[in-house]
Protein backbone atom coordinates (compact mmCIF):
# COMPACT_ATOMS: atom_id res chain seq x y z
CA UNK A 1 0.00 0.00 0.00
CA UNK A 2 1.61 3.14 -1.29
CA UNK A 3 1.15 6.48 0.96
CA UNK A 4 0.07 9.76 -0.38
CA UNK A 5 2.70 12.19 -0.48
CA UNK A 6 3.04 15.01 1.36
CA UNK A 7 0.62 17.83 0.23
CA UNK A 8 2.50 20.57 -1.93
CA UNK A 9 0.39 23.45 0.47
CA UNK A 10 2.18 22.29 3.55
CA UNK A 11 5.64 23.29 2.65
CA UNK A 12 5.21 26.35 4.77
CA UNK A 13 4.43 24.37 7.97
CA UNK A 14 7.02 25.87 10.77
CA UNK A 15 8.23 28.53 8.88
CA UNK A 16 7.89 31.20 11.09
CA UNK A 17 8.18 29.39 15.05
CA UNK A 18 7.24 25.64 16.25
CA UNK A 19 5.24 27.15 18.98
CA UNK A 20 2.35 24.86 17.33
CA UNK A 21 3.97 21.91 16.19
CA UNK A 22 2.09 18.87 17.04
CA UNK A 23 -0.73 20.78 17.57
CA UNK A 24 -4.41 19.94 15.24
CA UNK A 25 -6.91 23.45 14.69
CA UNK A 26 -10.36 22.48 12.91
CA UNK A 27 -11.16 25.81 11.52
CA UNK A 28 -14.81 26.11 10.61
CA UNK A 29 -16.18 28.69 8.29
CA UNK A 30 -19.58 30.05 8.27
CA UNK A 31 -21.22 31.94 5.65
CA UNK A 32 -20.38 35.68 5.90
CA UNK A 33 -18.49 37.63 3.23
CA UNK A 34 -15.22 37.62 5.62
CA UNK A 35 -14.80 33.71 4.77
CA UNK A 36 -12.26 35.57 2.17
CA UNK A 37 -9.57 35.65 4.98
CA UNK A 38 -10.14 32.07 5.81
CA UNK A 39 -7.29 30.89 3.68
CA UNK A 40 -4.83 33.45 4.97
CA UNK A 41 -5.84 32.41 8.73
CA UNK A 42 -5.07 28.97 7.81
CA UNK A 43 -1.88 29.50 6.15
CA UNK A 44 -0.75 31.74 9.21
CA UNK A 45 -1.31 28.67 11.68
CA UNK A 46 0.34 26.27 9.30
CA UNK A 47 3.19 28.43 9.54
CA UNK A 48 3.49 28.38 13.45
CA UNK A 49 3.41 24.50 12.95
CA UNK A 50 -0.40 23.48 13.43
CA UNK A 51 -1.94 21.00 11.02
CA UNK A 52 -5.42 22.73 9.55
CA UNK A 53 -8.64 21.22 9.29
CA UNK A 54 -11.19 23.38 7.65
CA UNK A 55 -15.29 22.57 7.98
CA UNK A 56 -17.47 24.62 5.70
CA UNK A 57 -21.22 25.59 6.09
CA UNK A 58 -23.40 25.58 2.68
CA UNK A 59 -23.75 29.11 3.07
CA UNK A 60 -19.90 29.20 3.55
CA UNK A 61 -19.52 27.22 0.28
CA UNK A 62 -21.03 29.74 -1.36
CA UNK A 63 -18.49 32.46 -0.83
CA UNK A 64 -15.56 30.81 -1.57
CA UNK A 65 -14.87 27.26 -2.77
CA UNK A 66 -13.98 24.44 -0.35
CA UNK A 67 -11.08 23.89 -2.87
CA UNK A 68 -9.53 27.11 -2.00
CA UNK A 69 -9.83 25.88 1.41
CA UNK A 70 -7.97 22.43 0.21
CA UNK A 71 -5.15 24.05 -1.28
CA UNK A 72 -4.27 26.63 1.82
CA UNK A 73 -4.55 23.90 4.41
CA UNK A 74 -3.39 20.81 2.25
CA UNK A 75 -6.34 18.61 3.84
CA UNK A 76 -9.60 17.35 2.71
CA UNK A 77 -12.41 20.13 3.59
CA UNK A 78 -15.63 18.56 5.25
CA UNK A 79 -18.28 20.02 3.59
CA UNK A 80 -21.34 17.19 4.52
CA UNK A 81 -21.45 15.42 7.16
CA UNK A 82 -21.40 11.48 5.77
CA UNK A 83 -21.14 7.51 7.09
CA UNK A 84 -17.47 8.67 8.25
CA UNK A 85 -19.16 10.56 10.90
CA UNK A 86 -16.49 13.59 10.44
CA UNK A 87 -17.44 15.37 13.68
CA UNK A 88 -16.82 12.65 15.78
CA UNK A 89 -13.51 12.00 13.99
CA UNK A 90 -12.26 14.88 14.15
CA UNK A 91 -13.17 16.09 17.61
CA UNK A 92 -14.56 13.05 19.82
CA UNK A 93 -13.07 11.36 22.13
CA UNK A 94 -9.92 9.84 20.19
CA UNK A 95 -6.43 10.12 20.79
CA UNK A 96 -6.12 12.34 17.64
CA UNK A 97 -8.44 14.23 18.20
CA UNK A 98 -7.98 18.44 17.87
CA UNK A 99 -6.40 20.78 20.34
CA UNK A 100 -8.83 23.69 19.26
CA UNK A 101 -11.70 24.39 17.44
CA UNK A 102 -11.83 27.91 15.90
CA UNK A 103 -15.25 29.12 14.24
CA UNK A 104 -14.13 31.99 11.77
CA UNK A 105 -16.07 33.68 10.09
CA UNK A 106 -19.36 32.87 12.68
CA UNK A 107 -22.33 34.71 12.08
CA UNK A 108 -25.30 35.81 14.09
CA UNK A 109 -26.98 32.25 13.05
CA UNK A 110 -24.33 30.34 14.04
CA UNK A 111 -23.54 32.19 16.91
CA UNK A 112 -27.35 31.78 18.14
CA UNK A 113 -27.32 27.83 17.07
CA UNK A 114 -24.18 26.91 19.42
CA UNK A 115 -25.67 28.83 22.08
CA UNK A 116 -28.95 26.78 22.19
CA UNK A 117 -27.25 23.17 21.28
CA UNK A 118 -28.70 23.20 17.71
CA UNK A 119 -27.23 20.89 14.87
CA UNK A 120 -27.98 21.39 11.42
CA UNK A 121 -24.85 22.33 9.64
CA UNK A 122 -21.65 20.91 9.08
CA UNK A 123 -20.34 23.20 11.60
CA UNK A 124 -22.40 23.21 14.51
CA UNK A 125 -22.16 19.49 14.86
CA UNK A 126 -19.00 19.99 15.18
CA UNK A 127 -19.02 22.68 17.60
CA UNK A 128 -21.67 20.34 19.43
CA UNK A 129 -18.91 17.61 19.85
CA UNK A 130 -15.90 19.77 20.75
CA UNK A 131 -18.18 21.07 23.60
CA UNK A 132 -18.79 17.60 24.61
CA UNK A 133 -15.45 16.50 24.49
CA UNK A 134 -13.76 19.44 26.24
CA UNK A 135 -11.90 20.94 23.47
CA UNK A 136 -11.39 24.51 23.54
CA UNK A 137 -13.44 26.82 21.38
CA UNK A 138 -12.77 30.30 19.83
CA UNK A 139 -15.54 32.33 18.12
CA UNK A 140 -14.68 35.23 15.64
CA UNK A 141 -17.78 37.08 14.81
CA UNK A 142 -18.38 38.64 11.27
CA UNK A 143 -21.62 40.51 11.01
CA UNK A 144 -23.58 44.06 10.53
CA UNK A 145 -23.00 46.36 13.62
CA UNK A 146 -27.19 46.20 14.26
CA UNK A 147 -27.10 42.44 13.96
CA UNK A 148 -24.32 42.63 16.44
CA UNK A 149 -25.86 44.80 18.70
CA UNK A 150 -28.86 42.26 18.89
CA UNK A 151 -29.72 41.56 22.89
CA UNK A 152 -30.45 37.86 21.97
CA UNK A 153 -26.81 37.50 20.20
CA UNK A 154 -25.54 39.85 23.04
CA UNK A 155 -27.27 37.46 25.55
CA UNK A 156 -25.80 34.65 23.33
CA UNK A 157 -22.05 35.98 23.61
CA UNK A 158 -22.23 35.98 27.24
CA UNK A 159 -23.93 32.53 27.72
CA UNK A 160 -20.93 30.71 25.66
CA UNK A 161 -18.67 32.97 27.46
CA UNK A 162 -19.60 31.80 30.72
CA UNK A 163 -18.87 28.18 29.28
CA UNK A 164 -15.14 28.91 28.72
CA UNK A 165 -15.79 29.93 25.16
CA UNK A 166 -13.24 32.54 23.91
CA UNK A 167 -14.34 35.31 21.60
CA UNK A 168 -12.10 37.61 19.45
CA UNK A 169 -13.54 40.42 17.57
CA UNK A 170 -15.10 42.35 16.35
CA UNK A 171 -13.40 45.39 14.76
CA UNK A 172 -16.33 48.02 14.55
CA UNK A 173 -16.09 49.81 11.15
CA UNK A 174 -18.08 51.55 8.96
CA UNK A 175 -21.51 50.43 10.17
CA UNK A 176 -20.05 46.76 10.13
CA UNK A 177 -18.94 44.17 13.06
CA UNK A 178 -15.78 43.16 11.21
CA UNK A 179 -14.07 39.97 11.45
CA UNK A 180 -10.81 40.65 13.98
CA UNK A 181 -7.31 40.78 12.02
CA UNK A 182 -5.88 37.65 11.34
CA UNK A 183 -2.68 38.70 13.56
CA UNK A 184 -5.53 39.13 17.01
CA UNK A 185 -6.96 35.96 15.61
CA UNK A 186 -3.40 33.98 15.49
CA UNK A 187 -2.21 35.20 18.58
CA UNK A 188 -5.31 34.34 20.39
CA UNK A 189 -5.06 30.70 19.03
CA UNK A 190 -1.40 30.23 20.25
CA UNK A 191 -2.37 31.58 23.78
CA UNK A 192 -5.27 29.16 24.03
CA UNK A 193 -2.94 26.42 22.82
CA UNK A 194 0.54 27.25 24.12
CA UNK A 195 -0.51 29.22 27.33
CA UNK A 196 -1.03 27.44 30.58
CA UNK A 197 -5.01 28.03 31.31
CA UNK A 198 -4.33 28.30 35.29
CA UNK A 199 -6.79 31.21 34.91
CA UNK A 200 -9.49 28.48 33.24
CA UNK A 201 -12.72 29.90 34.31
CA UNK A 202 -11.78 32.96 36.67
CA UNK A 203 -13.92 36.06 36.37
CA UNK A 204 -10.68 38.97 37.21
CA UNK A 205 -11.88 43.11 37.42
CA UNK A 206 -9.08 45.26 36.22
CA UNK A 207 -9.08 48.86 36.76
CA UNK A 208 -6.37 50.95 34.70
CA UNK A 209 -5.48 54.07 33.14
CA UNK A 210 -6.03 57.58 35.25
CA UNK A 211 -9.12 59.45 35.85
CA UNK A 212 -9.84 63.16 35.39
CA UNK A 213 -11.37 65.92 38.13
CA UNK A 214 -12.73 68.37 36.60
CA UNK A 215 -12.14 72.38 37.50
CA UNK A 216 -14.39 73.78 34.64
CA UNK A 217 -16.28 72.04 31.56
CA UNK A 218 -13.08 72.37 29.80
CA UNK A 219 -9.97 71.87 32.14
CA UNK A 220 -9.32 69.25 34.59
CA UNK A 221 -6.91 67.74 36.82
CA UNK A 222 -5.01 64.21 36.10
CA UNK A 223 -2.04 62.32 35.85
CA UNK A 224 0.52 60.71 33.08
CA UNK A 225 -1.08 57.03 33.28
CA UNK A 226 -2.21 55.67 29.63
CA UNK A 227 -3.61 52.76 31.16
CA UNK A 228 -0.48 50.71 29.61
CA UNK A 229 0.61 48.52 32.56
CA UNK A 230 -3.18 47.29 33.04
CA UNK A 231 -3.33 46.67 29.13
CA UNK A 232 -0.76 44.22 29.75
CA UNK A 233 -2.25 42.51 32.46
CA UNK A 234 -5.86 42.32 30.49
CA UNK A 235 -4.22 40.71 27.84
CA UNK A 236 -2.40 38.05 30.13
CA UNK A 237 -4.70 37.50 32.11
CA UNK A 238 -6.99 36.74 28.58
CA UNK A 239 -4.28 34.43 27.29
CA UNK A 240 -4.63 32.35 30.60
CA UNK A 241 -8.33 31.92 30.37
CA UNK A 242 -9.95 34.25 32.67
CA UNK A 243 -12.92 36.45 31.94
CA UNK A 244 -12.33 39.89 32.26
CA UNK A 245 -14.14 42.95 32.93
CA UNK A 246 -11.72 46.32 32.17
CA UNK A 247 -12.75 49.45 34.09
CA UNK A 248 -10.61 52.08 32.12
CA UNK A 249 -10.37 55.66 32.87
CA UNK A 250 -9.63 58.36 29.76
CA UNK A 251 -6.14 56.36 29.13
CA UNK A 252 -4.56 56.70 25.63
CA UNK A 253 -4.74 52.96 24.99
CA UNK A 254 -7.01 50.86 22.71
CA UNK A 255 -8.75 47.76 25.14
CA UNK A 256 -8.34 44.26 23.11
CA UNK A 257 -12.00 43.09 22.01
CA UNK A 258 -12.12 40.04 24.46
CA UNK A 259 -12.64 41.70 27.37
CA UNK A 260 -16.18 43.56 29.04
CA UNK A 261 -15.23 47.66 28.60
CA UNK A 262 -16.35 49.72 31.40
CA UNK A 263 -15.25 53.46 30.70
CA UNK A 264 -15.03 55.87 33.45
CA UNK A 265 -13.85 59.27 33.53
CA UNK A 266 -13.24 60.72 37.48
CA UNK A 267 -12.78 58.90 40.48
CA UNK A 268 -16.18 59.27 41.36
CA UNK A 269 -17.59 57.45 38.24
CA UNK A 270 -14.69 54.72 39.00
CA UNK A 271 -15.62 54.06 41.98
CA UNK A 272 -19.21 53.33 41.15
CA UNK A 273 -18.40 51.13 38.91
CA UNK A 274 -15.66 48.92 40.65
CA UNK A 275 -18.56 48.30 43.64
CA UNK A 276 -20.91 47.78 41.30
CA UNK A 277 -19.05 44.87 39.51
CA UNK A 278 -17.98 43.66 43.39
CA UNK A 279 -21.40 43.46 44.38
CA UNK A 280 -21.84 40.93 41.75
CA UNK A 281 -20.35 38.36 43.77
CA UNK A 282 -18.60 36.64 40.83
CA UNK A 283 -14.87 38.11 40.93
CA UNK A 284 -12.14 35.86 42.04
CA UNK A 285 -9.68 38.38 41.26
CA UNK A 286 -9.13 42.48 41.03
CA UNK A 287 -5.86 44.00 40.14
CA UNK A 288 -6.52 47.89 40.37
CA UNK A 289 -3.83 49.31 38.40
CA UNK A 290 -5.72 52.76 37.77
CA UNK A 291 -3.75 55.59 38.42
CA UNK A 292 -6.62 57.64 40.56
CA UNK A 293 -6.92 61.02 41.13
CA UNK A 294 -6.22 61.48 44.87
CA UNK A 295 -7.95 65.54 44.98
CA UNK A 296 -10.65 66.12 43.50
CA UNK A 297 -12.41 70.36 42.71
CA UNK A 298 -14.80 70.96 45.81
CA UNK A 299 -16.87 73.30 43.32
CA UNK A 300 -16.31 72.85 40.18
CA UNK A 301 -17.29 75.93 37.44
CA UNK A 302 -20.21 75.20 36.02
CA UNK A 303 -18.59 77.29 33.45
CA UNK A 304 -15.76 78.04 30.59
CA UNK A 305 -13.49 80.04 33.71
CA UNK A 306 -12.25 83.05 31.89
CA UNK A 307 -8.44 83.50 30.71
CA UNK A 308 -6.60 86.56 32.22
CA UNK A 309 -3.50 88.04 31.28
CA UNK A 310 -2.54 88.66 35.26
CA UNK A 311 -3.91 87.49 38.53
CA UNK A 312 -4.36 84.02 40.20
CA UNK A 313 -7.03 81.24 40.42
CA UNK A 314 -7.51 79.83 43.56
CA UNK A 315 -9.82 76.77 43.98
CA UNK A 316 -10.24 73.83 46.89
CA UNK A 317 -9.45 70.77 46.71
CA UNK A 318 -11.10 67.85 48.64
CA UNK A 319 -9.44 64.02 48.50
CA UNK A 320 -11.75 61.68 46.56
CA UNK A 321 -12.57 58.07 47.97
CA UNK A 322 -10.25 55.34 48.01
CA UNK A 323 -11.83 52.90 46.17
CA UNK A 324 -8.90 50.23 47.30
CA UNK A 325 -10.30 50.56 50.14
CA UNK A 326 -13.55 49.45 49.82
CA UNK A 327 -13.10 46.49 47.74
CA UNK A 328 -12.56 43.88 50.52
CA UNK A 329 -15.33 45.53 52.20
CA UNK A 330 -18.13 44.79 49.42
CA UNK A 331 -16.59 41.37 48.41
CA UNK A 332 -13.89 40.13 51.31
CA UNK A 333 -13.32 36.52 49.40
CA UNK A 334 -12.06 38.31 46.38
CA UNK A 335 -7.81 37.88 45.79
CA UNK A 336 -7.01 42.15 45.97
CA UNK A 337 -3.98 43.33 44.24
CA UNK A 338 -3.24 46.79 44.93
CA UNK A 339 -0.65 48.94 43.01
CA UNK A 340 1.53 51.47 44.26
CA UNK A 341 2.78 54.26 42.19
CA UNK A 342 5.18 56.57 43.86
CA UNK A 343 8.19 59.05 42.71
CA UNK A 344 11.92 58.82 43.13
CA UNK A 345 12.41 56.85 46.60
CA UNK A 346 14.65 54.22 47.60
CA UNK A 347 13.88 50.40 47.44
CA UNK A 348 13.33 50.35 51.24
CA UNK A 349 10.92 53.07 51.32
CA UNK A 350 9.18 51.48 47.77
CA UNK A 351 8.58 48.42 49.54
CA UNK A 352 7.71 50.56 53.22
CA UNK A 353 4.93 52.37 51.32
CA UNK A 354 3.77 49.52 49.26
CA UNK A 355 3.02 47.41 52.64
CA UNK A 356 1.63 50.21 54.16
CA UNK A 357 -1.71 50.29 51.52
CA UNK A 358 -1.72 46.49 51.64
CA UNK A 359 -2.26 46.77 54.86
CA UNK A 360 -4.83 49.83 54.95
CA UNK A 361 -6.45 48.17 52.33
CA UNK A 362 -6.49 44.22 53.61
CA UNK A 363 -5.18 43.38 49.86
CA UNK A 364 -3.64 39.92 49.19
CA UNK A 365 -0.63 41.60 47.00
CA UNK A 366 1.01 44.51 46.94
CA UNK A 367 2.84 45.62 43.05
CA UNK A 368 4.83 48.54 43.83
CA UNK A 369 6.91 50.41 40.97
CA UNK A 370 8.96 53.60 41.25
CA UNK A 371 7.42 56.41 38.42
CA UNK A 372 10.67 58.64 38.86
CA UNK A 373 12.66 55.95 37.37
CA UNK A 374 13.79 55.90 33.68
CA UNK A 375 11.95 53.11 31.94
CA UNK A 376 9.33 52.26 34.96
CA UNK A 377 7.23 55.58 34.72
CA UNK A 378 4.17 56.11 33.01
CA UNK A 379 3.64 56.17 29.36
CA UNK A 380 6.77 53.68 28.72
CA UNK A 381 6.59 50.36 27.57
CA UNK A 382 9.18 48.58 30.43
CA UNK A 383 8.70 48.78 33.84
CA UNK A 384 10.75 47.30 36.79
CA UNK A 385 8.29 46.19 39.79
CA UNK A 386 8.05 44.52 43.50
CA UNK A 387 5.75 42.62 44.52
CA UNK A 388 5.21 42.48 48.19
CA UNK A 389 2.70 39.74 50.23
CA UNK A 390 1.38 40.25 53.61
CA UNK A 391 4.31 38.43 54.97
CA UNK A 392 6.38 41.22 53.96
CA UNK A 393 8.16 38.66 51.30
CA UNK A 394 9.12 41.25 48.44
CA UNK A 395 9.53 39.71 44.91
CA UNK A 396 11.66 41.71 42.49
CA UNK A 397 10.83 41.75 38.92
CA UNK A 398 13.93 43.47 36.90
CA UNK A 399 12.92 45.79 34.28
CA UNK A 400 11.42 44.45 31.10
CA UNK A 401 8.58 45.04 28.95
CA UNK A 402 5.28 45.68 30.51
CA UNK A 403 4.22 42.30 28.31
CA UNK A 404 6.75 40.10 30.53
CA UNK A 405 6.45 42.34 33.81
CA UNK A 406 2.51 41.34 33.50
CA UNK A 407 3.16 37.79 33.08
CA UNK A 408 5.53 37.76 36.08
CA UNK A 409 3.00 39.50 37.89
CA UNK A 410 0.01 36.92 37.19
CA UNK A 411 2.26 34.04 38.04
CA UNK A 412 2.97 35.42 41.31
CA UNK A 413 -0.94 35.98 41.96
CA UNK A 414 -1.51 32.21 40.44
CA UNK A 415 0.76 30.98 43.38
CA UNK A 416 -0.68 32.45 46.13
CA UNK A 417 -4.54 31.99 44.83
CA UNK A 418 -3.21 28.41 45.02
CA UNK A 419 -2.40 28.88 48.50
CA UNK A 420 -5.22 29.64 49.40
Amino acid sequence: MSLMPLHPSKDIVSSIDKRLEGKRVVICITGSVAAAQCPEIARTLMRHGAEVFPVMSVAAQKLIHPNLMEWASGNPVVTELTGKIEHVALVGEYHEKADLVLIVPATANTIGKIACGIDDTSVTSVVSVALGSGIPLIIVPAMHESMYSHPVLRENIRKLCALGVRFVGPRIEEGKAKIAKTEEIVEAVLNRISVKQDLSGKKVLITAGPTVEYIDPVRLLTNRSTGKMGMSLVEETLARGAVVTLIYGPGKETPVSQVHLIRVETAKQMHKAVVSELRTGKYNLMVATAAVTDWTVQEPSRKKISSHKSGTLEFKLTPTKKIINQVKKVSPNTFLVAFCAEYKMTKNDLVRRAYDKLSEAHADLAVANDTGMKGAGFATDTNEVFIIDRNRKVVHIPLASKREVAKQIINVIVGKMEQE
